[in-house]
């Protein structure tokens, strides 16, 4: 019993310290693209150590995600307290959480990847506990915003049926549109159809964001 004991914490510990490696791995290179092998060695740990605490490297990945989730849960917290009415509450949640897309485009990355790859084929690869954590977390960062939007609809400052529903589609419209600031290239047609590159600079990316979050719900 006290040997359990003792390696609990020590299992927690290293499992945090291999997530806290794997997304300083993710923001240095700005994307998922970190081999178990960097990270075991980043963390100063052999390559077998990773898989006592991880059952994949899909299981390290999510929990990365996890982590990003955390942070911006704070983020869209703050960003709503400082602010009075509904309009301004969703402006401010909009604004923080494209600027939070802006700050680490690796999580863009990640959230992209997640929503690609069908629910059930991730299931298969990552524990019961890990899945319940990645829905936590999603979970609580779409609701700050839909209990923005509750409260707007209730006020009568937006026109929103579901709020539920809208804080999903404002959540997976920003991370599309966030791609495009995290590429900073848009495409245009010139004369005979050849294409040509502009410029896209990331806070009119965030800004339009914003003024999509406040049309979609005609604030």
């Amino acid at each position: 019993m006290r040997s359990s004991h003792k390696a609990e914490p020590l299992r927690v510990t290293r499992e945090r310290d291999l997530v806290r490696v794997t997304r300083a791995l993710f923001d240095e290179k700005g994307m998922q693209d970190a081999p178990i092998e960097q990270i075991a060695r980043a963390a100063g740990i052999a390559r077998g150590l990773v898989y006592r605490h991880f059952s994949s490297k899909e299981e390290l990945f999510v929990l990365t995600v996890t982590d990003y989730l955390a942070e911006l849960d704070g983020v869209l917290a703050e960003a709503i307290g400082r602010a009075r009415t509904p309009t301004t509450k969703l402006e401010r949640c909009a604004e923080a959480y494209a600027e939070f897309c802006v700050r680490y485009p690796a999580f863009i990355d990640c959230a992209l990847s997640l929503m690609r790859r069908p629910a059930s084929d991730l299931q298969d690869v990552v524990s019961e506990s890990v899945w319940l954590r990645l829905g936590q977390g999603m979970a609580r960062c779409s609701d700050q915003l839909a209990v923005v939007l509750r409260e707007g609809a209730g006020t009568g400052a937006f026109e929103v049926d579901d709020p539920d529903y809208m804080a999903n589609f404002l959540w997976t419209s920003t991370l599309g549109a966030m791609h495009l600031a995290r590429i900073r290239i848009g495409l245009r047609q010139q004369a005979r159809g050849v294409p040509a590159a502009f410029a896209v600079e990331p806070e009119q990316v965030v800004r339009s964001c914003v003024a999509l979050a406040k049309a979609a719900v005609k604030a």
